[in-house]
């Protein structure tokens, strides 16, 4: 058993605006041991990250602390409501005594500082000791996160480093001062699974070397099971379930627990579509939640696709025309020029790569971050001009398409961003955002019928007509992947590329995206290029499975059998790094 290093007693955490009152945080109670790694998970808006950040003390207003304590247990035994400290007073357990680390560390980092600059502030404003110290202690932190060469990326600036090398900069940062406890807020989230691997082992050894506490936050079950001791769900605000890993991960009690372990698409057979919470559960008028009847096993042994029908969908494509032909497509970057202005050396970002996209079919597009997936996706839509090699689209030589002709054409071929909200103009309506490619392409006649159309298009998508009018602001995170989705089919195209487009989401917001993909791929016949760095969303959703590394192209075939029997080293380690659960 573990002493007690931080307990929340009965806490409430308010929202007031508008003469409306929301809790976001409903009577919560939890404790942290010395030494301990909780997992706290839970889907967007369940209050995890309220949780985190008034433990911190920066709720910001119209936000506040309504009720309960916030008690933090020193080594020497005595112990600090923090919830009834000034903010003066707090400020000298932030860093020393609680450190936190945020879901994105560019958000978190000062674009206009070098890395080391950064953190050798945090640990003078701390520590009070001369720049030369600090920087020199900052240094040998960077080496301890094992960030590469640390002399060289303390003069860097941000935006040089990787997403995994700048989590590790803001993981140094936090550690800086050797906090008692580290709360770890969506860390890994955007991360590849190879780099989310590193940074959770990396926490792991140091929380092992400093005895830290650790809260640990995610929507993603896997995670938890690879590091956590304890797991803590939370939904709207309330715990409702809490226990060892093991037993929470075997033996779920509650049903939101039960779905959202089985939202994560399964690793040993292929679903035709993903279960979701309310498969599991529903809310009656008073807001209590009824478990559906029916176990976990009964629900996805309904949804498991035969063998017959696996291989009918199969023998259907391998008939199908190409829609798409790509042969040693290249897209190389100047690196390095002589004053004369010859290119000296080139990035290879997409070097030497071939494939073909059948009519109705899902190509799974798979790598790391840098691997030139994202790079091909806008090549093939000549958003970036390749350097070399050819792309024939129904028979056409988009290449040798003029700006114009080129134009005409992407009305037929639609790209789905990673970031929605980045994707929408922020000042128009979602309904204008669905209805301006219905304009610029002249469809559907006259206003009257577009609007028809935009309506139709956001139910299809599981969103309701009044959405028209609002913003983007005023959505979800899925709901607006759906506005963009929408956006994306209302000029019905017939061949659309998803770049990294439910990376961001949670699990059972994911499964609900890949669910409607699915659906709507099945009505509209629209083939797919699905760009990924998860290989088990990729397999789940894609027939076949493209494989990138340096981009190149190093292993392609069936999802299934790239899965099940990968031939090249790096797709085996691509899938030995997903988080396998319990």
């Amino acid at each position: 058993m573990h002493s007690t290093r931080l307990e929340i007693q009965d806490m409430e955490v308010t929202f007031h605006a508008h003469d409306t009152t929301v809790k976001a945080v409903n009577h919560l109670n939890l404790s942290v041991g010395r030494g301990e790694i909780i997992g706290v998970v839970g889907e967007s808006g369940s209050g995890k990250s309220v949780t985190s950040l008034s433990v911190m003390r920066l709720i910001q207003a119209p936000g506040r602390i309504s009720h309960g304590k916030i008690l933090y247990h020193h080594a020497n035994g005595q112990v600090t409501d923090l919830a009834q400290l000034s903010d003066t007073a707090m400020r000298a357990y932030r860093g020393n005594e609680i450190a936190m680390i945020f879901q994105e560390p560019m958000t978190s980092l000062n674009p206009l500082h070098t890395c080391g600059a950064q953190v050798t502030e945090a640990i003078r404003l701390h520590k009070g000791i001369s720049p030369k110290e600090a920087r020199e202690q900052a240094k040998a932190l960077f080496a301890r996160v094992k960030l590469p060469d640390p002399a060289v990326i303390m003069d860097r600036y941000p935006h040089e480093l990787s997403g995994g090398q700048k989590q590790r900069v803001m993981i140094a940062m936090a550690i800086s001062c050797e906090p008692r406890l580290l709360i770890a807020d969506e860390p890994t989230t955007a991360l590849d699974v190879t780099v989310q691997k590193a940074i959770l082992e990396l926490l792991k050894d140091l929380q092992q070397q400093m005895d830290m506490s650790v809260l640990f936050i995610t929507h993603d079950l896997g995670v938890v099971a690879e590091l956590a001791e304890r797991v803590v769900v939370m939904y709207k605000g309330s715990i409702v379930e809490q226990g060892p890993v093991q037993q929470v991960f075997l033996h779920p009690q509650h049903p939101y627990t039960k779905g959202l372990l089985a939202c994560r698409p399964p690793l040993d057979k292929r679903l035709s579509r993903l279960p979701v919470t309310r498969d599991f559960m529903e809310t009656d008028a008073e807001g209590n939640i009824q478990e559906k009847a029916g176990a976990v096993a009964e629900v996805i042994n309904r949804l498991v696709i035969s063998e017959r029908e696996l291989k009918a969908r199969q023998a259907k494509l391998a008939a199908s025309p190409p829609l798409l032909e790509v042969h040693g497509l290249q897209t190389w970057f100047p690196v390095k020029k002589s004053l004369t202005g010859n290119v000296l050396q080139w990035y290879k970002a997409v070097d030497d790569v071939s494939f073909t996209v059948a009519q109705g079919e899902t190509l799974g597009l798979v790598g790391e971050s840098g691997c030139g997936k994202t790079t091909l996706g806008r090549s093939l839509l000549r958003l970036i001009e390749p350097t070399g090699g050819s792309i024939v689209y129904k028979g056409q030589d988009l290449r040798s398409l003029s700006p114009a002709g080129m134009r005409a054409l992407r009305k037929d071929m639609q790209l789905i961003f990673q970031d929605p909200y980045a994707s929408l103009n922020p000042r128009k309506s979602v309904g204008a955002a669905i209805l301006e490619p219905m304009q610029v392409h002249g469809l559907y006649g006259n206003e009257r019928r577009q609007r028809e159309k935009v309506l139709e298009l956001l139910e299809k998508v599981n969103l309701l007509p009044e959405h028209f009018n609002r913003y983007p602001h005023e959505f979800s995170g899925g709901q607006r992947q759906r506005v963009v989705i929408a956006r994306a089919l209302a000029v019905d195209p017939s061949f659309i590329i998803c770049d990294e487009s439910v990376a961001a989401l949670d699990v059972s917001v994911q499964a609900q995206v890949l669910n409607l993909l699915i659906r709507l791929r099945e009505e509209f016949g629209f083939s797919c290029i699905f760009i990924s760095h998860d290989l088990s969303v990729v397999r789940f959703i894609s027939d076949r499975m493209m494989v990138m590394q340096q981009g190149k192209m190093v292993e392609t075939g069936p999802a299934d059998e790239v899965y099940d029997h990968p031939q090249h080293p790096y797709t085996r380690q691509l899938i030995a790094a997903i988080p396998k659960g319990l």
